[in-house]
C-alpha cells in the first residue's frame, strides 16, 4: 500500500515538475493525472500546494544569486522612499514584484472554496486551456507586429498588470507560466525576461501557499508518499526551468499552443 502511494505521488510530482514552469498548466495536469490515476480526494488541494511549495523552492534555488539581490535589495528599500532618492532597475524590480503579488493572494483568498470544488473539473480544464491559448496567441502576434499593448517600464504599474494575468493561473488550465510570460511579452519584455519575470513572481505565492497548507496538514500529514512527490517535483523543475528559458530564447510559444489545444480537444472527446 505504501509502495502504491509513494509511486502515485512520485508520478504527480513529476507531472508538477514539467508542467508547472511549461506553459501547459500544472493545476490542470494533476487534476487530469488523478483521473487517469484514479487517485481523486479530498486532499488533493493541500497535496497540490505542497507540490507548488517544492517547485517554487527549485526557482529559489535556480535563481538564488538573483534571489539574494533581490532580498539585500528590499532591505534598503525603505531608506531609499523614505529619502525619495531615484530607484534604480534593482529597486523597481522588487516593487513590481512586490505589487504584481497581490492580486493573485487575494484572489486566491476570495476563491478558495470554488477552487477546491468547481474548478476541479476536466471539461473546465479543457475549456480553460483554450481560452488561455488565446492569451498567448495575442501575445505572440503583438511581439511578432512589434507593438506590445503599452509599456510601462520596470516599476509598479507593469508587475501589477504581470499580477493580474498571473492571477488568471488560480483557474486551472490558465497556466501560471503561459499567463505571465504572456503578460510580460505584452507589456514590453521579451519571451525569456517575461519567464524569469513571471518565476520570480510566483515564488511569493507559490511558498506562501505551500508552507500554509504543510502547517495545516501537520507533522504527521507528512508521510513518506508526500515528501516522495515533492521530492520529484523539485529535481524535475530544476530541468525545466533550466529547459525553458534557453528554449525562449529562440522559439515561439507556438508548440505549447498547439499542445494545449490538442490536449483540450482530447478531453472533450473523452468527457
Amino acid at each position: 500500500m505504501l509502495e502504491t502511494a509513494v509511486f502515485t505521488n512520485s508520478i504527480l510530482g513529476v507531472v508538477q515538475g514539467l508542467t508547472e514552469f511549461l506553459p501547459i498548466s500544472s493545476s490542470g495536469h494533476l487534476i487530469l493525472a488523478r483521473e487517469v490515476l484514479g487517485v481523486v480526494g479530498e486532499t488533493d488541494l493541500t497535496f497540490d500546494a505542497l507540490l507548488h511549495f517544492a517547485t517554487a523552492s527549485a526557482i529559489v534555488i535556480y535563481f538564488w544569486r538573483d534571489v539574494r539581490m533581490l532580498m539585500e535589495t528590499t532591505l534598503r528599500l525603505p531608506s531609499k522612499l523614505v529619502s525619495k532618492d531615484p530607484l534604480d532597475i534593482h529597486d523597481q524590480t522588487v516593487v513590481a514584484l512586490a505589487v504584481g503579488t497581490i492580486p493573485a493572494v487575494i484572489l486566491g483568498l476570495l476563491l478558495e472554496d470554488i477552487m477546491a470544488t468547481v474548478f476541479r473539473n476536466p471539461a473546465l480544464v479543457a475549456g480553460t486551456l483554450i481560452a488561455g491559448s488565446l492569451v498567448m496567441l495575442l501575445a505572440e502576434y503583438a511581439v511578432k507586429k512589434d507593438r506590445q499593448i503599452i509599456s510601462l517600464g520596470h516599476g509598479w504599474k507593469r508587475g501589477l498588470m504581470i499580477g493580474m494575468f498571473q492571477s488568471l493561473a488560480l483557474i486551472p488550465g490558465m497556466s501560471r507560466s503561459g499567463m505571465t510570460i504572456s503578460g510580460g511579452m505584452l507589456f514590453g519584455m521579451d519571451r525569456a525576461q517575461a519567464a524569469k519575470f513571471g518565476f520570480l513572481l510566483g515564488v511569493p505565492v507559490l511558498l506562501g501557499a505551500g508552507t500554509r497548507q504543510a502547517l495545516e496538514l501537520g507533522v504527521d500529514g507528512l508521510s513518506l508518499a508526500v515528501l516522495a512527490g515533492a521530492a520529484s517535483a523539485f529535481t524535475v523543475a530544476i530541468l525545466v526551468i533550466h529547459f525553458l528559458l534557453k528554449f525562449l530564447q529562440n522559439n515561439t510559444l507556438h508548440v505549447f499552443i498547439a499542445y494545449r489545444l490538442l490536449l483540450a480537444l482530447s478531453i472533450f472527446i473523452i468527457v
